[in-house]
């Protein structure tokens, strides 16, 4: 007896896919992709437009409900959808959709973002004529070498999955293969389906068994005994550990665990850019944030441990201090993660699990370890010592404008615990990671492994969606928002609060800051007319500042805008936009300058050997003695 079918096309049969997929994580289901970004142009406007027309105002009572929201820019709906995903601790994310040519090929940014931060992100760029009748189809970029290319072989970089569905049938093994990478805490990242423009309306006979409810089991990886018996050997062995938490962390929702590990063992815990949280900043061995960028109690303790604990972190060399951190000659390292790519790193000994699982299993196996009085002494010593550090930041009073330490300080004090607080760019990731004092898992959302400027405004629209209840803060430079602010009107549109912090310092603060201390003289990092007539900029007098005025673009898009001055009037204004049931911005100018939180750690950025420049000449001579100190670990 033939299979049972339905007639669709390839787009309604896409929808009716998704409204059947879940995950399942400690017995809880979930929907996996309960809606779609989308912005239409000829490629998907009556293709997967069509589909998802007829799922609004013609639902079929066997298919469920997908979501459909409209966009503003590609790259930024990625984003909100990637952001959406990492709050639900990548236990469901979302789809986009945009049409062929520029419109997909804008979607590669966030492709990017998303494989590099390990946040699953579903995308279904339109592509060519797959029956290449009308060809050259507009916006089609021809190869003469391969008829076959399109934009959409960009994104091959730069995704996890990546498939072309020439043929309706096709999409019977795209999309599986897609969800398999999705929902698998190793691979995932972007899975990108590119779908013909003639294809996305072919009609099909599928099968009805393939539109069946399906759920992806996401287990969670035990130790083995083996190895989790060398882990804990090596930790016995140690007089100075040193645990390292990064987003694996979170992500596996493993808190509690690290927490009741940290206070039984007194192993004291620094924590990466995406693992902030994970342990509340006030718990007795938080030590605070690592690397280039890190807290000096965290670095200087890596500068002395002799086992470093990594759990869930892919090393980055912000993390590492370029690998300069560690500084120990003995120090060896243990890493627990669900990927052997990166529990392999720095020559560790591996564990292959899940952060939770595993850091239940070190607790009890570890019941009679507790580290000496000597460390302990070691670890609260320093912490009290960068705590009065980041109080002095925090509290600055610096004028006449003031620093933007200052603008955290009161954020950090005024928002609540199951806050969000949201940062991609610029010298705010460094400041915020060695300063910020994260209390629950979810308060501290930085984006810091692609670090994309145009980050912060389409991930506020994201985190808002996945969790409503939770006031979101994204704070934004200046130079983030001219790049992309579109998805403001978004935010409104879809009846979304968030406050949006403004900081207006008429410049690049971190390149400018890092272009000084590396020669560069802070050239091309200011919003500024040339000040001689020869197209250089050296001054700082307002009348040469640029006459774009955020504030007022902002009010453009519908948002409630505060300008303040001080940060008196900033803590009024917050509470304010708190109460506000409205999107709102805080617009408050900012010293370029700084001052900055005191560094304690170092970051590779090389400077050549030969100038005629004396500052370049000066920065090599400094960069010569500090790369001495980097290390190779195998």
């Amino acid at each position: 007896m033939a299979e049972p079918t339905i007639r669709l096309s390839v787009g309604q049969a896409i929808v009716r896919y998704l409204t059947h997929q879940y995950s399942e994580r400690d017995g809880v289901e979930r929907r996996f992709v309960p809606g779609i970004f989308g912005i239409f142009g000829h490629g998907n406007v009556a293709g997967l437009g069509q589909a998802l027309l007829q799922n609004e105002v013609s639902p079929d009572p066997e298919e469920g409900r997908l979501e459909y929201w409209h966009g503003r820019n590609e790259q930024g709906i990625v984003h909100a959808a990637t952001a959406y995903a990492r709050t639900m601790d990548r236990l469901q994310t979302l789809a986009a959709t945009a049409s062929i040519g520029p419109g997909s090929l804008n979607m590669v940014t966030g492709a990017a973002l998303a494989t590099t931060n390990r946040i699953p992100v579903l995308l279904f760029p339109s592509d060519i004529f797959a029956n290449r009748a009308p060809n050259p189809v507009l916006q089609q970029l021809e190869d003469s070498r391969d008829p076959d290319i399109s934009c959409n072989d960009a994104f091959k970089p730069v995704s996890k999955f990546w498939d072309r569905v020439n043929r309706p049938e096709q999409l019977m093994v795209s999309l599986p293969g897609a969800m398999r990478v999705l929902t698998d805490p190793v691979e995932t990242g972007a899975a990108v389906v590119c779908l013909p423009e003639d294809v996305q309306a072919e009609v099909y006979d599928w099968p009805l068994s393939f539109f069946a409810k399906k759920v992806w089991h996401m287990d969670r990886q035990v130790p083995a005994p083996s190895a989790l018996a060398r882990a804990v050997s090596a930790i016995k062995g140690a007089a100075k550990p040193l645990i390292v938490s990064g987003g694996g962390t979170i992500y596996s929702q493993a808190s509690e665990q690290l927490r009741e590990l940290a206070t039984a063992t007194g192993i004291p815990v620094a924590d990466t850019q995406a693992g902030k949280g994970a342990i509340n900043w006030d718990h007795p061995a938080a030590v605070g944030g690592l690397g280039a960028t890190g807290a000096g109690s965290a670095n200087a303790l890596a500068a002395e441990a002799d086992l470093v604990i990594g759990i869930g972190t892919r090393y980055s060399d912000f993390t590492t201090g370029s690998q300069t951190v560690f500084g120990n000659p003995q120090v060896r390292f243990v890493n627990i993660n669900v990927a052997a790519f990166d529990a392999v790193k720095q020559g560790a000994e591996m564990v292959l699990a899940d952060a939770r699982e595993a850091l239940s299993a070190l607790t009890a196996a570890l019941a009679d370890f507790h580290v000496s009085q000597q460390w302990t002494d070691k670890t609260r010593t320093e912490v009290a010592a960068w705590q009065k550090a980041t109080d002095a930041c925090y509290h600055a009073d610096h004028g006449p404008l003031p620093a933007q330490t200052e603008v955290f300080g009161a954020l950090n004090e005024m928002m609540g615990d199951e806050d969000i607080m949201i940062n991609a760019a610029g010298s705010m990731p460094g400041d915020l990671q060695c300063l910020w004092r994260a209390r629950t898992p979810v308060q501290y959302h930085v984006e810091y492994a692609f670090s994309c400027m145009g980050y912060e405004i389409p991930a506020a629209l994201g985190v808002k969606m996945a969790r409503p209840e939770s006031e979101v803060v994204a704070i934004v430079g200046d130079g983030t928002y001219q790049m992309l602010p579109m998805e403001l009107a978004t935010l409104v549109q879809e009846g979304r609060k968030a406050i949006f912090v403004l900081l207006q310092n008429y410049g690049y603060s971190s390149i400018g800051a890092l272009s000084e201390s590396h020669g560069s003289q802070r050239f091309g990092t200011k919003y500024r007319r040339d000040d001689d007539g020869e197209g250089h900029v050296r001054g700082d007098d307002p009348s040469l500042r640029l006459p774009v005025d955020i504030a007022a673009n902002a009010r453009s898009w519908g948002l409630d805008v505060l300008e303040v001055h001080g940060i008196e009037e900033f803590r009024q204004a917050y509470q304010k936009a708190h109460a506000s049931d409205r999107a709102t911005m805080i617009h408050i100018e900012t010293d370029l300058y700084g001052p900055n939180p005191p560094s304690t750690g170092w970051w590779d950025v090389p400077v050549t050997s030969q100038s005629r420049l004396e500052s370049t000449q000066e920065a090599y001579r400094q960069y010569a003695g500090e790369i001495t100190r980097q290390r190779r670990f195998f």
